[in-house]
């Protein structure tokens, strides 16, 4: 067990078994600092959130680290609360034909109601996007976003994804804000420093004793930076390498079964994978084998227990 793993919260004990922390450390957080690991940690087990349905991330950019809600996080904890429907959600092209109003609600605030949303094509580039978070028993939450004023989304460092997936990046974007408003979520990304004390306190509305003390103590014990490949062909081949070892330790064996068990993972969109592509591959073989040695486990305990 690492050091990171033995500082965890009992909240984070409590939710994830050992063996299964050490693949999250170890394959979706793999550059984070032992602070930055067991606050990841602890909001994934204290929200309810499953790293391994991409429910939530951690993002690290050189020394810029971030904890990251996905759509589907939002989604996931809106289908818990009473009265859930499904949200509608959609882009706005320029060659839409697209009205609204301002309305007021039954405690004096200020929403919006879309009159009209027609479309014809072409399309045109998208403009913007609203989305409508229903629920049975409260007024619908339309939420808008318009491009322009999210601008910095497509230069910032998730600028490859925005650019590429435009719009179902805008869409997540506004549905998430119309699913917060509707249903009282109150997660939010965050953003660490490494070596900044206050990169460790969350918004002020929760008591996190318990996450900065683990995070102070953490903080001691650092470990010393890995060396990785100097360029990109050689972190390809070191991948490579690394998924010949994992398809043994599956026990796949053959080009075609291969070929099947990448394609099952949906993570290639090409005919060349990229590095992050096989990055990702990597990290979800290695899940695989963390589950299978689990459930091996679980299967002795059981056998040892009827002894």
């Amino acid at each position: 067990m690492s050091r990171s793993i033995a500082l965890v919260t009992p909240e984070t004990q409590a939710v994830f078994k050992p063996e299964v922390l050490d693949v999250i450390r170890t394959s979706l957080c793999p550059t984070a600092t032992d602070p930055e690991f067991v606050l990841f940690a602890h909001k994934a087990a204290s929200y309810g959130l499953d790293p391994f349905k991409n429910e939530i991330f951690f993002i690290k950019y050189g020394n810029q680290a971030r904890i990251q809600f996905a759509a589907e996080a939002y989604l996931s904890k809106a289908r818990e609360k009473e009265g859930f429907q499904p949200p509608d959600t959609q882009v706005v092209c320029e060659n839409d034909s697209f009205k609204a109003r301002k309305v007021k609600r039954e405690d004096g605030s200020d929403d919006w109601e879309i009159l009209e949303h027609a479309i014809s094509f072409p399309r045109g580039r998208i403009i913007g996007a609203y989305s409508i978070a229903y629920r049975i028993g409260f007024r619908p939450v339309t939420e808008f976003v318009d491009k322009d004023h999210i601008a910095h989304m497509y230069t910032g460092q998730n600028k490859d994804n925005w650019n590429k997936w435009e719009p179902d990046m805008i869409g997540k974007h506004v549905q998430q804000r119309a699913l917060k408003r509707q249903y009282g979520l109150e997660f939010d990304d965050d953003d660490l420093h490494s070596g900044t004390p206050s990169a460790y306190e969350a918004p002020q509305r929760r008591d996190i004793t318990t996450e900065a003390n683990v995070a102070a103590a953490a903080e001691r014990h650092q470990p010393a930076p890995q060396s990785e490949p100097d360029n990109e062909n050689d972190k390809m081949d070191e991948l490579r390498k690394q998924m010949n070892a994992k398809f043994k330790q599956l026990g796949i064996t053959g080009k075609e079964a291969k070929s099947e068990y990448i394609a099952s993972k949906n993570v290639v969109k090409g005919e060349t994978p990229t590095l992050q592509e096989l990055t990702k591959l990597v990290k979800m073989m290695e899940v695989d084998i963390a589950q299978r040695a689990a459930q091996t486990s679980d299967e002795d305990d059981l056998l040892g227990g009827e002894a």
